[in-house]
């Protein structure tokens, strides 16, 4: 397994748009768990993400707008809608806060219906565990899932303390995904090969924070190619809570997001 050391972040053109960032479209936060996707859009926007579009509870909405203004909003209801938004994203991530319910499952199984084979999807959070109990078939496009190991545990079958690069390896081809395994050293299981991130440490141990990955990966994903945005995304994450970690004995998820924009630059080309 390849240890990453070190990324780079592409300088942006001259003649461009936010058109040419990725059109992102995030689905999750129910009634009750409003704060993940909106940590997850704000992530989205502040690592350049072009044109965010949020599908979330409409008691949510006062709230994003009000801490990420930046972000488009929708109505996890309006079904109508929902299909428009999915036709027109470059990549979607399902899963922040989404809930286990009838609404959550139903969500899921119409994106997998709708979404189109030249598109990416990230699956993360109560995405995961919905997928894992019910076992939809996955739809024919990029699939990353970014499951903490209990959440791989559910999805892939391997026990936490069987969970070898090499079974992990072999349950990510028998999907046919690519896997973001988050743990103490994130690995990365990618069609190019097996990717370890020594990077990260327990002061990242807080609420939000795999929220806040998940946007950063969407944000990327619109941005670069899919393996460098994979990579990048968990190395600019774990990076700057080693930052941090030098003066916080713990960090909440939002200080992760309002040095995202400083790190991109310190490691543009």
């Amino acid at each position: 397994m390849e240890t990453i050391s070190q990324i780079s972040i592409p300088q942006r053109e001259n003649e461009s748009h936010k058109g040419d960032y990725g059109r992102i479209l995030l689905i999750g936060g129910n009634q009750n768990m409003g704060g993940s996707i909106m940590l997850s859009a704000r992530a989205c926007v502040y690592s350049g993400g072009g044109l965010t579009t949020v599908v979330t509870h409409q008691t949510n909405h006062t709230a994003l707008h009000s801490r990420c203004p930046e972000a488009m909003v929708s109505d996890l209801a309006d079904i109508k809608r929902l299909s428009k938004l999915v036709a027109d994203a470059d990549c979607i991530l399902i899963g922040p806060g989404l809930g286990l319910d009838f609404q959550g499952n139903n969500t899921l199984t119409f994106l997998f219906q709708h979404i189109q084979n030249h598109q990416t999807v990230i699956i993360d959070g109560d995405a995961i565990t919905i997928l894992s109990k019910l076992r939809h078939p996955l739809p024919d496009c990029n699939v990353i899932f970014t499951p903490h190991q209990k959440e791989w545990e559910r999805l892939s079958g391997i026990q936490i303390d069987e969970q070898t690069p090499e079974r992990n390896r072999a349950a990510a081809d028998s999907l046919g995904v690519q896997v973001v395994l988050k743990k103490h050293n994130t690995e990365l299981y990618l069609t190019s090969g097996d990717y370890r991130i020594e990077k990260g440490n327990p002061a990242m141990a807080s609420g939000g924070m795999g929220d806040t990955l998940a946007g950063i990966l969407a944000s990327f994903v619109g941005q670069f190619e899919i393996e460098d945005a994979i990579k990048n995304a968990v190395y600019i994450h774990s990076k700057i809570g080693d930052k941090l970690a030098q003066d916080m004995y713990v960090i909440p998820a939002s200080k992760i997001i309002d040095e995202i924009p400083y790190m991109m630059k310190q490691l543009e080309e």
